[in-house]
């Protein structure tokens, strides 16, 4: 099949949208219309247009539609530089949103421990001209005393944190129920019959670190529970480790929810090496299923993180704060909540005179 046309010197030229109105029977305005998503075209119209574009390899030419409309039909999205899974996890499923609205994505990774990096990464998606900005940034940074919030003049979403000081036309935030999945986690154990629950916590100056711990310490509280010290970890299996083998000595121990499943997995590796059977002596819950939780001894009890969820709803109200500028924000919805029970957690073991049973 012929794709194009042939130029001088028997090159191939791009087909226009004049050559895809020619195929579909249409005028030139009609196609914009059509790839513009405006109304008032009919179904049978559109599909010959679509079609006609196919055949031809008809694809839009953006640089020339910007230059038209202002705008570049790109988003940028900032975020930190890590292979963590869920900041990892969740730049995929906006790279994967933002492909499926039709718009390009420019992404600038910033580094932990860098203060200045956020501002800087929002200068260089500016200067190419984005239509609207993605903060995918986990980690408090202290910002440097007297540094004015971030003057931003497109669309603003953060995602998983709150905002950062910033002066934009429209300001989003989603991704920010880690508070209800550590709820979750904790009564989980709770209904099981444990008197109360450990927290293995992430580090603090994350800010769904803090989210989870005070989301354990809540529904502790509420309960009248106790609620034990929280040791922090550093998000990894190694840190679990360390944590476990403190805990292992401890049999009034018998419930801990940890912040993430690599730590969790950690975890249960040291109470198993010091004799604690997981779930009949301590029970272990994670957070974020990460694709081995199934398949790890015992498979794991976790809440899975919504990324793709939570990607989906804040790109599509970003995308409607973009091409809706004068109209109201789309309200958000509260993040599912997806407790997955496996076979971790059991009821606390029975206990004798006082201590647990042998």
């Amino acid at each position: 099949m012929t794709r194009g046309k042939t130029g001088r010197g028997g090159s191939s030229a791009a087909p226009s949208s004049v050559d895809v109105a020619r195929v579909a029977g249409v005028s030139q305005k009609t196609v914009s219309r059509v790839f513009n998503d405006e109304p008032y075209v009919s179904a049978d119209v559109r599909r010959r247009v679509l079609e006609a574009a196919e055949r031809l390899g008809y694809r839009r030419n953006n640089a020339a539609r910007a230059l038209a409309s202002g705008r570049t039909r790109s988003i940028g999205v900032v975020t930190l530089g890590t292979a963590l899974y869920g900041p990892a996890s969740l730049l995929i499923g906006v790279e994967r949103v933002v492909r499926d609205t039709g718009y390009a994505l420019r992404v600038v990774n910033t580094m932990e421990g860098d203060p200045a990096g956020l501002a800087g990464a929002v200068d260089s998606l500016l200067d190419q001209g984005v239509d609207g900005i993605v903060i995918s940034e986990p980690i408090d940074e202290q910002s440097p005393a007297g540094c004015d919030p971030l003057r931003v003049d497109v669309p603003v979403l953060a995602l998983g944190a709150p905002p950062p000081p910033v002066t934009a036309p429209t300001v989003l935030t989603a991704g920010d129920g880690a508070d209800l999945m550590a709820r979750a986690a904790t009564e989980h154990l709770l209904a099981l019959g444990h008197r109360t629950v450990h927290h293995l916590a992430g580090p603090q100056r994350w800010y769904a670190a803090r989210d989870r711990l005070t989301g354990w310490r809540a529904s502790l509280t509420q309960q009248g529970r106790d609620v034990p010290p929280a040791v922090e970890g550093d998000w990894s299996a190694a840190s679990g480790h360390l944590v476990g083998r403190e805990l292992a000595g401890d049999d009034s121990v018998t419930a801990v929810f940890a912040a993430n499943d690599d730590m969790a997995i950690g975890l249960i590796r040291a109470l198993t090496e010091a004799g604690r059977r997981v779930p009949e002596d301590v029970s272990v819950v994670g957070l974020d299923d990460i694709p081995v939780a199934a398949y790890v001894t015992p498979p794991l009890t976790t809440v899975r993180q919504p990324f793709d969820a939570v990607a989906q709803e804040g790109l599509k109200r970003l995308v409607h704060a973009i091409e809706n500028p004068d109209a109201d924000a789309l309200a958000p919805s509260g993040p599912p909540v997806d407790l997955i029970v496996r076979a971790s957690t059991a009821p606390p073991p029975r206990r004798t005179n006082g201590g647990p049973s042998t």
